[in-house]
């Protein structure tokens, strides 16, 4: 079984196993319009679609087609509602200026550790936030700017809260001198100090 539409030749629907979410009427019209003159963004959005029906992993199809796994999971998620028809409703591309869903991603990543979305690491950098945004968003903004923001926000890459609590109960934690208690300091002092007297 083919999984992979080129730019004339269309998946054949005898094919393909039965349609997880696309009603029959979609699934055509979705064959018709991958058979026109399309351009490319609008053509992944199809096949997105398309290939999500018949069963494959988001992984998958972000492998074959070229795509993010944001543009994947979001088309993905429109063919599940049974919003398919709508391909061609939403312009191509996002505005490259800082916009309501980049502040909003912006202050969910920053409350949540870097592994929840697969690095290695797990305290965000201002660098860091920017690379992931840009990747997500295909708006490139300064470490600088993402610091501005975050302030703005009353937000920052630096977690206060939880350093504090980590440290404070080991400040408290430790032994003083004052603490220790003795037993008849004076008998059992040993050492034993011999004062001269020294003329001048």
């Amino acid at each position: 079984m083919s999984y992979y539409f080129s730019q004339d030749k269309a998946v054949d629907s005898a094919a393909t196993p039965e349609s997880r979410f696309l009603t029959p009427f979609q699934r055509k019209a979705l064959l018709k319009n991958l058979q026109a003159d399309l351009q490319p963004e609008y053509r992944r959005r199809i096949e997105i679609m398309l290939l999500a029906d018949q069963g494959m992993s988001q992984t998958h199809i972000c492998e074959i087609l070229s795509c993010s796994q944001e543009m994947a999971r979001y088309w993905i998620a429109v063919a599940e509602a049974g919003l398919a028809h709508k391909w061609n409703e939403r312009p191509i591309g996002r505005p490259k200026t800082v916009n309501h869903q980049y502040l909003e991603k912006l202050k969910e990543l920053v409350s949540r550790s870097p592994r929840d979305y697969g690095y290695a690491f797990s305290s965000w950098t201002a660098q860091w936030l920017s690379k992931h945004l840009a990747q997500e968003f295909r708006i490139e903004i300064s470490d600088r700017h993402i610091n501005r923001l975050l302030k703005q926000m009353g937000l920052s890459t630096k977690q206060k809260s939880s350093n504090q609590q980590a440290i404070d109960p080991l400040k408290d934690a430790g032994i003083r001198i004052c603490d220790l208690q003795s037993n008849n300091a004076q008998s059992n002092f040993p050492w034993s100090f011999n004062l001269k007297q020294t003329n001048h």
